[in-house]
């Protein structure tokens, strides 16, 4: 029997959204509620009904304007129904990347050297040049954490670092990055990198084990709370 995907909360929380737009309760043209409004009428969490606007924006079933707010875009009757996958939860993917990296650079703190030391400062130099240049860091940004997951030592755990970094560039990842980064996310980004690397370099797997749970979080609050800069609550 084929196994069926399992269906992400984002699409669920969508696809309420599209049902009421089409009952009638937020027609075409106008502007949907506050979000703090919105995520209690449907009894769910902030990120994730962030989560489900992003989708349907992709879907193009709403146009959101940053400063504005969320608009209920024209569409014909078979855009109704239901909302496909677009990738896996941004939210969850860096919860889950918190999960792993957190465990993985305990481990490349043990097995650290010089050599390893040194290529991750340049590579975080090199992040900081492309930021205050203000082009994308983000292969650099790979670089980095791949190279802690190498000094792991573990080919499975280092699979599943490049996997889950690769998936910022599923479709609802891409475009909640779209609205999120700007050259001020990255400078907080490379700070965050940096301070990794202070505590990689002090030998402490505590220390570097908070460091880097603590980048990725910010990175998910960051992606969160820069995907819907409505100006409303």
């Amino acid at each position: 029997m084929k196994s069926t995907e399992p269906k992400r909360l984002y699409q669920s929380v969508a696809t309420q959204i599209l049902a009421l737009i089409h009952q009638g309760d937020f027609p075409a043209g106008e502007r949907l509620p506050p979000e703090r409004e919105l995520a209690l009428k449907l009894g769910v969490s902030r990120p994730s009904l962030r989560e489900a606007l992003i989708a349907l924006e992709i879907g193009g079933q709403v146009e959101i304007r940053m400063g504005s707010g969320v608009y209920v875009r024209e569409t014909s009757a078979d855009e109704a129904g239901s909302v496909g996958a677009l990738g896996d939860s941004p939210s969850e993917l860096m919860q889950a990347r918190a999960a792993i990296e957190g465990s993985v650079i305990v481990l490349a703190t043990a097995r650290m050297t010089a050599a390893m030391l040194d290529r991750l400062r340049r590579t975080v130099e090199r992040m900081r040049r492309l930021a205050a240049a203000g082009k994308s860091p983000v292969e650099a940004d790979r670089q980095f954490h791949m190279l802690i997951a190498e000094a792991a030592g573990n080919s499975v755990l280092s699979r599943y670092v490049g996997e889950l970094f690769d998936s910022r560039h599923d479709p609802i990842a891409a475009a909640m990055r779209g609205h999120a980064e700007s050259a001020q996310t990255w400078t907080s980004a490379v700070q965050e990198h940096e301070l990794v690397l202070k505590a990689l370099q002090s030998g402490d797997p505590i220390a570097a084990q908070a460091a880097m749970r603590s980048h990725l979080m910010a990175s998910e609050d960051r992606w969160m709370s820069g995907a819907l800069k409505q100006g409303a609550e």
